[in-house]
């Protein structure tokens, strides 16, 4: 049998009566479902190829199979889709693959032309100069005003001057500061104004270093003034340390300076508590006695009394003019004048400074060179004594040659390199013997960040970075000599 439900089959005979039959089957399925069917109104040839009729689909297309009225793009020799619908038709070809040339891209219209500036008065563009200085200015104003200032000298001057003022009004930035900024700008100052009271030469560096170190005390968080500090120094030939905190270095320097406050005649900063926990005046015992008289570990507030304490020494030594200089500062065991008094906490708040920024990792300059190499000659005027005092505790080599004072005898060349460095004759014999350059037996050369760093007690005298030359006992004395001068 065919397998074509409405093609005949072809050994079928009567073709008129298949015709008549088929006829009559439309006709009973009109009877039955109405208009409704599907079917009604068309052939066979209709349904088998889903054609439709005119009356059926108004505005067809005659002879286009597919859907009414419109073009299926079906081309000569293409066969539609099972069940009436068109094969999707393939990609066209991109006009690059033609050879043809490309078309011309549409023209770009016309930029417009620049609008002149607004022609105002001198007067108006003198007001603006404020305005056009904080980039305030509208665009026109701002082009008014800069071709203003190209024909008036007047208004460049002015404008000039509002620029510069413009770029001081920031912020405060006191850490990312040059260090010797505010030096710079005193001196400046007070050569244009000399003060009516000037600062002390001597008493300078300590003003300086405690400046620096409150310019990085006035970025503290509440976190980092405990962060963990250890003090380091040298005690009988052995380091020591103490563990303490940013709050409690601060607490030391205050008590410490207090030396010199109360030698001035002002108050000491140490509480009765503290006070009554004294053994000595040493600046150890002065520490310890207010660690432990203090109910709660030190916290920030340790800033203010420690920042007013040093201004009022700073303006005390001011007014007391140079008949201070002489006045004798205790410290236990030993005592300094007030000049060398004031180098000598200057050199201890630099290096605690450094050691409070090695805990809060950021960095930390030297002092200006000037101060740098006042601090180091403190302490190569005090090392024949410390020399002197270790020979009496045997803990340096005796003396090779007993000179009387005032005469020549062994020496030492002592040179520090760097800025602020210089070149130091030490006695070895006696420190009432003078140092020639004739009875030189050793010469030791170092840093001068690193001799302070010694003079600190931060390194031990065999780790010193020095060149030697001459008497290895010499200058094996005289390197534990300076780290004797440190203390906590």
């Amino acid at each position: 049998m065919n397998a074509d439900p409405f093609e005949p089959d072809d050994g079928h005979e009567g073709h008129e009566g298949c015709e008549g039959h088929d006829r009559q089957d439309r006709h009973d399925r009109q009877d039955r479902h109405g208009e409704s069917d599907p079917c009604h109104g068309r052939t066979d040839e209709d349904v088998a190829t889903g054609g439709a009729l005119a009356e059926d689909a108004p505005g067809a297309v005659p002879g286009v199979p597919g859907v009414p009225g419109q073009d299926t793009g079906e081309r000569p020799g293409e066969r539609p889709a099972r069940g009436g619908g068109l094969r999707i038709p393939p990609p066209r070809s991109s006009i690059e693959d033609t050879g043809r040339p490309l078309p011309d891209p549409p023209p770009l219209p016309a930029a417009p032309a620049p609008t002149p500036p607004p022609v105002l008065e001198h007067k108006v563009l003198k007001s603006l100069l404020g305005a056009w200085a904080l980039t305030a200015c509208s665009a026109e104003e701002a082009a008014a005003v800069e071709l203003h200032l190209g024909s008036c000298g007047a208004c460049a001057d002015e404008a000039l001057r509002l620029r510069d003022a413009v770029g001081l009004l920031h912020p405060e930035e006191s850490l990312d500061l040059d260090p010797g900024l505010r030096s710079r700008v005193l001196t400046n100052c007070l050569d244009r104004r000399p003060p009516r009271i000037p600062v002390p030469d001597w008493a300078a560096p300590y003003d300086a270093e405690t400046a620096r170190l409150d310019a990085l005390l006035k970025d503290f968080g509440n976190g980092e003034w405990h962060a963990p500090v250890r003090l380091k120094w040298y005690e009988e030939d052995r380091p020591t340390s103490r563990r303490t905190t940013v709050a409690g270095v601060i607490a030391h320097l205050l008590t410490v300076d207090g030396l010199v406050a109360t030698t001035l005649g002002l108050e000491d900063p140490l509480p009765e508590a503290a006070r009554a926990l004294l053994v000595d005046s040493s600046p150890t015992a002065r520490t310890d006695a207010y660690w432990n008289a203090s109910r709660f570990p030190p916290t920030r507030a340790m800033r203010l009394p420690w920042r007013e304490q040093s201004h009022t020494i700073i303006r005390t030594v001011s007014f007391a003019g140079g008949g201070s200089a002489e006045l004798a500062v205790p410290y236990g065991e030993f005592t300094l004048p007030l000049r060398d008094s004031m180098l000598d906490r200057a050199f201890e708040c630099w290096l605690h400074a450094d050691d409070i920024a090695d805990a809060v990792d950021y960095p930390y300059k030297p002092p200006a060179p000037r101060h740098l190499n006042r601090m180091i000659d403190l302490a190569a005027r005090m090392l024949p004594g410390a020399l002197a005092e270790r020979r009496r505790s045997g803990l340096a080599t005796p003396a090779k040659e007993l000179v009387a004072a005032g005469t020549p005898g062994r020496s030492l060349r002592l040179e520090v390199e760097g800025h602020g460095g210089g070149e130091w004759l030490i006695p070895l014999d006696s420190p009432g013997a003078v140092a020639t350059a004739e009875h030189e037996v050793a010469h030791v050369a170092l840093d001068c960040v690193e001799f302070c760093r010694l003079a600190a007690g931060h390194v031990p005298p065999e780790d010193a970075a020095a060149g030697q030359d001459g008497d290895r006992e010499a200058i094996r004395d005289v390197l534990s000599a300076a780290a004797s001068l440190s203390r906590m």
